[in-house]
């Protein structure tokens, strides 16, 4: 797990849980940019995003982890 921070990541690959709309899981394999972790790749588990798995490959965000806990928010 990454220590508590804020990394520049893009998406290198998603795992679509089949769901539907709100119900809909994904899992994004991130990987981190730049810094201490730079090349390691980590799995963020999101919901709420819209756009098929292809439309989410390649997209660049931010992962912020705050207390063990990550979230991602991946530029429009």
């Amino acid at each position: 797990m990454l220590e508590d921070g804020s990394y520049d990541v893009i998406v290198v690959d998603v795992t679509d849980d089949g769901g539907k709309g709100a119900d809909r899981v994904v899992a994004l394999e991130l990987a981190v940019l730049a810094g201490s972790h730079k090349g390691e790749v980590v799995t963020v588990h999101a919901a709420g995003l819209r756009g098929d798995e292809l439309d989410l490959l390649g997209i660049p965000g931010t992962l912020t982890v705050l207390d063990g806990e990550p979230s991602v928010q991946l530029e429009p």
